[in-house]
């Protein structure tokens, strides 16, 4: 969706009223009195038996005599970017249920009234984005301008377009039925997306991860008909790049759990288990966007996780890209394996840094619930500064140890390594402990373990269940990756 941005360094009402009939006021306290609609904001709260105190918990509107819709929303600097960004999400909500063509954003601060409009921009926009629904009738949102007043300049407008469509490709990609992206649909989306955006696009079928060696991603590819899985591999450089990013992401398009199959509850919704190489594709979306002068590779491990004759099954014993063998404990954990090898060919060309994606245990949303998730890093220095882009941009995540005792739960008597245990006890670090041992070479890693990627009443900026989760996150920690000095 293209959008119109203008902007404006006054605020009063004359102006908002005259730019649109849909207006989002974000306001601080000490500056009620001043703005705009002031009256109509008291006579509401006087009518509903409340006063400006209130406006800290709840957004409100006001249905103006010629027509026009007001959400006012109040916010304090000191909130964390979670807190506003939740508060701004639910005043801009009645406002986008009427799809409006034009949304007046006026901001009412003084020392922090760009931050509070780049806030308000985002959940704006990105709640306005179109998302995969396939009914016969839907009224699709109409957005296509967005008025700024209330701030001298609009510096971060290219930032955030960028940072939305980033989010929108991710959940576009994360929401699309299962027939509609199988790993063959879903690659020749990703050549699409390469020719537009002038990425390099590579591909590993499964038939040449069998010649290469990749035993743990060809054990899980090898249950499905037709054979279609891959790995993907796409490319962006910058003339002006002094570092390499590799982002890895699983893509299990579909998981039945194999020969240990999932009941039909837990089976709800597994076309989603692809959404961290969608969040992988949104990274990379946005920081092409923006031609951040970085180098960026995308591996993207693309499978489905079936029942067959042929299908992997419990102790099995596989050998991976890295000649380490690993005996099978539960087929359901294939997540781990298509990552194994993947992680194997991306460290193999020594990036500066490594950020995987997964929606890869049970035992992490068990933890953290639906609301943050949880990161483990080999490297204290880069899961403290993961830790805090989250906090930053409103995507919370908790840091989990990377400790060498847990080794001891994976050994096994036959192979060097168990896939897994029959337990779910600490399963999100023993999945870690587990990838650690396929990467080759001392690449700084963080693991990020995706808990909270869906949230039935939307998390933070976001409206929608699926919420795009680790694409604002990896933006805000590229400003610390971009400015420090390449080891």
């Amino acid at each position: 969706m293209r959008i119109e941005w203008s902007q404006n360094s006054e605020v009063n009402s004359t102006l908002l009223s005259g730019f649109a009939k849909h207006i989002l006021i974000v306001v601080e306290e000490k500056l009620f009195s001043s703005m705009p609609f002031s009256d109509a904001l008291n006579a509401k709260l006087k009518r509903a038996g409340l006063d400006i105190t209130d406006l800290k918990e709840k957004p409100v509107t006001l249905e103006l005599a010629e027509g026009t819709l007001v959400s006012v929303c109040q916010l304090e600097a000191k909130s964390s970017t979670f807190a506003m960004n939740t508060a701004l999400r639910s005043a801009v909500k009645p406002l986008l249920a009427e799809h409006p063509e034009r949304i007046a954003l006026a901001v009412c601060a003084k020392k922090h009234a760009s931050l509070f409009a780049r806030l308000a921009a985002y959940v704006t926009l990105v709640n306005a984005q179109p998302l995969p629904v396939l009914k016969q009738k839907h009224s699709g949102q109409k957005l296509r301008e967005i008025g700024v007043f209330g701030v001298a300049d609009m510096a971060w407008a290219d930032e955030v377009t960028a940072l939305v469509a980033g989010n929108t490709v991710c959940r576009a990609l994360t929401m699309t039925p299962p027939n509609m992206l199988t790993p063959a649909l879903y690659r020749q989306c990703l050549q699409t997306m390469s020719n537009e955006k002038g990425w390099q696009y590579t591909e590993w079928d499964t038939e040449a991860l069998r010649q290469l060696g990749a035993g743990a991603f060809v054990a899980v590819a090898q249950g499905s008909e037709p054979q279609d899985a891959a790995i993907v591999k796409l490319s962006y450089r910058h003339p002006q790049a002094k570092k390499t990013l590799a982002l890895v992401g699983k893509g299990i398009c579909f998981d039945t759990g194999g020969h240990n199959l999932k009941s039909a509850k837990y089976m709800q919704a597994m076309h989603q288990d692809m959404n961290g190489s969608a969040v992988a594709v949104g990274v990379l979306q946005a920081i092409s966007a923006q031609q951040l002068a970085m180098n960026v590779d995308c591996w993207l491990a693309l499978a489905q996780n079936h029942i067959g004759p042929n299908a992997y099954k419990q102790n099995d014993v596989i050998t991976a890209l890295n000649g380490m063998t690993i005996e099978i404990v539960h087929t359901d954990a294939e997540g781990r394996m298509v990552l194994a090898d993947t992680l194997t060919l991306a460290s193999r060309e020594k990036p500066d840094v490594m950020l995987d994606y997964a929606t890869l245990t049970g035992s992490m949303q068990t933890a953290l619930g639906s609301r943050m998730s949880g990161i483990v890093a080999n490297r204290e220095s880069l899961a403290q500064q993961m830790v805090e882009a989250g906090a930053s941009s409103g995507e919370r995540v908790v840091a989990f140890p990377y400790a060498e005792d847990y080794d001891s739960e994976l050994d096994s008597e036959i192979a060097d390594i168990k896939q897994c245990t029959m337990d779910s006890d600490a399963d999100h670090i023993l999945a870690a402990r587990f990838l650690g041992r396929f990467i080759e070479g001392d690449v700084p890693w963080c693991h990020v373990d995706l808990s909270s990627y869906s949230h039935k009443e939307g998390l933070g900026a976001v409206a929608s269940e699926v919420n795009g989760f680790g694409v604002a996150l990896t933006l805000q920690w590229l400003q610390v990756f971009l400015a420090a000095k390449k080891a």
